[in-house]
């Protein structure tokens, strides 16, 4: 049975149970915490922690989720995947432990032919919390125990475990309870009799229902947590891995043998002229293939593009070991394109949005490995020093600190490091390696956590929440009479605020847009009977809540009356820029191609700033197109509209969303000129698009692989600015005595002429140089048989430096000979080593002199045998680096 019909089972199962299907959330989820979406419950946190009231009692879902912790280990085991499925079934306050527990039960051992999952009862086993763990539970959870045995489950095949196994939470004060786990025995081939308590490879986990009962104020860690009481209502919450359940109904050893995963497995092994299953070496970069090419395109359907921090270095990161294992199997030009073609043939059944996404997919991969094989040659010219120099200390080791940089820098994995050094007879020492990993994985945890931590500092504003949400009335009011519903300062709710002091206020309603969707937020004020309160920010810290970041000009409680007014000039700049953005937008997509779609914004009064998916930078005469239609747009008056409808509807009619947003079940949909431009957005806006005045377009440039951002401004600015480029070419023109349309002929001529004096002045110098090269020779010392000429110059770039010391070292013939010279700037100084042959094999190596050099620099450097650069950031000790090199001569000579 393939995977995505067990989804759709388990789904069509809980429906018929009266839960509503919702469908997965992206993976890019809005939680501070997450990277990703790592668990089938994320999506329902706020429901699960109270701080929303759920929108059903009984709900299920297909949950899209990555985890990168354990990512060396992917293909090593069949417990480690990145990309993964959770199937779940949630109940909010309605049903609880024993109709979850039936649900399970009916759904795993009923027949395949009444839309079950057909296993045999007597290979099912299950965990629940044992006795003497918890307080409240002393003999165990016998509610669960009971419940299985009632339906019939041996009392051997229930074990009974600690809290690490079967308590759950999530890390933070919040929900908790005891879980109950169900696995399934593959036999006697795959390891012990004992059940899960004996071994987790022959009864594989499959699911695991939480039963949410209690609340946690502190969590030290799984084991150890306070409990500060019951939960107003009792949850239920489960999780049952799609992935593993399909290599039991398919017949298959692990996860990555599965119909989702498989192909791609094959086509890899194709290419490679490999077999799977001939070489467990093979076989496990064939399944770090399988699942990282999976992991990508799923990342990259979800909006996410390769870089250097958070998201993008994850994924930039799987690519990159898809690519590296490739190469390792002997695949040198790998087609990552290739690749995910075949996993999207086997997930757009399940997730149709991979079609529509496939071409900027394809253009995201292929400069992506463009991009790789870049790095992967800057890699190797690093790998090929440390060999050098590993060489020339006589060792037959590369340093576990040179290991870890190539893959901290260059996104080297440690086993194309051994292979390399393998293949120049030298080993790497694994321990140091694992050390420093070790330690860049303890402080990742370590961030992680101080990032959970964070939660702590929202419980002020759930406790306001749970008071009700605020309503935004800003689209039709600037000005609206309300209530003060609560008071924060310093993190703490309060009951008041005094004169001067810093706050934040709730009200019961608001004109106020909060800081979302790229928009800025309103400015204003409060106004009460004891003073004005000037807003200076106001955002959401927890969904459906609205806080006004106020200073007070006076003595504020709660339930005082205030006029809460919107600075008008400040919201009508707002709406220009974001009006202007959706116009863009709508521009960007017509001239540059569909797949220029919205990778996140910024827009304030007068300016914005839009990121767009291309891998292609903007011509100067597409850009001043792009312009011009984004004026135009502004004077043929567009109208602007703004819909309520149905999520469904809205997507239906082609509005455009956000990746990983999570929109409501009715959402606002705005217009420009009807389709040309149609977005889902709760951002204000003018009502004609002339109101935006005009926009200029500043510039673009890249802000990540894939990834380019315009920026403009709009209305006054961009009057202004455009005025003041007026002025300053009315300078010009009167200093350089031309017409206007003279001026760019004009000064590309003094340019022109710069260079060629430039260039001139070059070689005077480069002349003047290379003349002192006899004199360096004659002047040079000798020591223990080696002539050493050395000398500091002063704003002599390196270029120059290398061709002086290659000139100076060939005068000197078949004499052992050593040249060092330092130049460069105060800030920036620069040296070079150079020797002859004769030197060399008295075992003088210009690339390990120089390194000793350029440390006294405050720097580093590196090189060949005959020929090294190095450089540093202190120039006032270059005498004192040449004699460092003078020093290391003697100290290789002399033994």
């Amino acid at each position: 049975m393939k995977a995505a019909e067990i989804g759709r089972r388990f789904v069509d199962f809980f429906v018929s149970k009266g839960h509503t299907e919702v469908p997965s959330a992206s993976l890019l989820y809005n939680d501070p915490t997450l990277l990703f979406v790592n668990a089938g419950m994320v999506p329902f946190k706020p429901y699960l922690m109270g701080e929303l009231p759920a929108p059903w009692k009984r709900a299920t879902s297909i949950q899209k989720c990555v985890r990168t912790l354990d990512i060396e280990e992917v293909g090593k085991t069949t417990r480690h995947g990145t990309f993964f499925q959770m199937l779940g079934n949630f109940s909010f306050g309605d049903y609880f432990k024993k109709e979850a527990i039936e649900f399970a039960w009916e759904l795993v051992t009923g027949p395949l032919a009444e839309g079950r999952l057909g296993f045999d009862p007597n290979m099912v086993w299950v965990t629940v919390l044992g006795p003497g763990f918890h307080p409240d539970y002393p003999e165990g959870d016998t509610e669960a125990r009971d419940t299985w045995l009632s339906l019939g489950v041996p009392p051997e095949h229930i074990q009974g475990r600690g809290l690490k196994d079967n308590y759950w939470h999530m890390g933070v004060p919040g929900p908790g309870g005891p879980c109950s786990e169900i696995y399934i025995d593959r036999g006697p081939k795959y390891g012990a009799e004992g059940g899960p308590e004996a071994d987790e490879d022959r009864f594989l986990e499959i699911w695991n229902l939480v039963f949410e009962t209690e609340e946690l104020s502190t969590v030290r860690s799984k084991e150890d947590f306070d409990i500060a009481g019951p939960m107003k209502t009792r949850n239920i919450d489960t999780g049952a891995g799609l992935e593993r359940i399909a290599l039991l109904m398919q017949g298959v050893d692990n996860m990555y043998e599965t119909d989702e995963v498989f192909p791609v497995i094959e086509r890899a092994a194709a290419m490679a002229g490999k077999r799977y299953g001939a070489d467990h070496t093979d076989d496990v970069r064939l399944r770090v293939v399988g699942d990282h090419v999976r992991s990508s395109l799923m990342l990259m359907t979800d909006g996410v593009t390769p870089g250097n921090e958070a998201r993008g270095y994850v994924l930039r990161r799987l690519m990159r070991r898809t690519i590296r294992s490739m190469r390792l199997l002997g695949v040198e030009k790998v087609s990552l394109t290739e690749l995910l073609d075949v996993s999207r043939q086997c997930m757009h059944a399940t997730y149709p949005e991979i079609d529509d996404q496939w071409e900027r997919i394809k253009d995201i991969a292929d400069n992506e490995s463009e991009s790789f094989e870049r790095t992967l040659n800057s890699g190797t010219q690093l790998f090929d020093m440390a060999v050098a120099e590993a060489r020339a200390a006589g060792s037959n080791e590369l340093g576990g600190d040179k290991a870890f940089q190539l893959h901290d820098t260059y996104g080297f994995p440690i086993d194309l490091t051994l292979e390399m050094a393998s293949e120049q007879g030298l080993h790497v020492d694994e321990t140091a390696f694992r050390t420093l990993m070790d330690q860049q994985k303890a402080r990742a945890k370590a961030d992680a956590k101080a990032k959970k931590g964070n939660l702590q500092d929202a419980e002020s504003y759930r406790e306001l929440r749970d008071r009700g949400e605020t309503p935004f009335v800003g689209y039709s009011e600037l000005t609206v009479p309300t209530r003060v519903r609560g008071l924060v300062a310093d993190g703490h709710v309060v009951d008041h605020l005094r004169a001067g002091q810093l706050g934040e206020v709730v009200l019961e309603e608001t004109p106020f847009y909060a800081e979302m969707g790229g928009q800025d937020a309103d400015a204003g004020v409060l106004r009460s009977d004891a003073g004005e309160f000037e807003v200076i920010d106001v955002q959401r810290p927890v969904p459906g809540l609205v806080v006004h970041t106020v200073r007070a000009g006076g003595e504020l409680r709660p339930g005082d009356e205030v006029q809460a007014m919107v600075d008008a000039v400040h919201r009508q700049g707002a709406c220009q820029a974001h009006s202007a953005t959706h116009i863009i937008h709508a521009a960007l997509r017509e001239l540059v191609g569909p797949t220029a779609t919205q990778a996140g914004s910024y827009n304030k009064p007068g300016y914005l700033r839009f990121d767009f998916n291309s891998s292609h930078g903007l011509s100067a005469a597409l850009k001043a197109e792009i312009e011009a239609r984004c004026n135009a747009a502004i004077r043929d008056d567009l109208e602007v509209s703004a819909t309520q409808m149905p999520l469904a509807q809205a997507k239906g009619m082609g509005a455009m969303a956000m990746f990983g947003e999570k929109y409501p079940d009715i959402v606002r949909v705005v217009e420009m000129g009807g389709p040309w431009s149609r977005e889902l957005c709760a951002g204000t806006h003018v009502l004609h698009a002339s109101q935006i005045g005009m926009l200029n377009l500043l510039g673009e440039q890249s802000v990540g692989a894939g990834t380019r951002r315009v920026e403009a401004l709009v209305s006054t600015d961009a009057f202004e600015h455009m005025a003041a480029e007026r002025a300053l070419v009315n300078q010009l023109t009167g200093t350089l005595k031309v017409q206007p349309d003279q001026l760019t002929d004009r000064v590309g001529a003094l340019i022109e002429e710069l260079k060629v004096a430039q260039k001139q002045i070059a070689e005077l110098k480069a002349a003047q140089l290379l003349a002192g090269a006899p004199q360096l020779v004659s002047d040079a010392k000798d020591m223990w048989g080696v002539s050493f000429a050395s000398k500091r110059y002063h704003d002599v770039d390196a270029g120059a430096l290398r061709t002086l010391a290659g000139q100076v070292r060939d005068q000197f013939g078949d004499r052992s000979a050593v040249v060092a010279l330092v130049g460069g700037s105060a800030t920036k100084p620069a040296l070079v080593v150079a020797t002859t042959r004769a030197a060399r094999d008295r075992g003088l190596n210009a690339g390990a002199l120089v390194r000793e050099g350029a440390g006294v620099l405050g720097g580093n450097g590196g090189g060949k045998p005959d020929l090294a650069q190095g450089g540093g950031t202190d120039a006032g000790k270059a005498d004192e680096a040449l004699r460092t090199v003078e020093y290391a001569i003697g100290h290789v000579v002399q033994g």
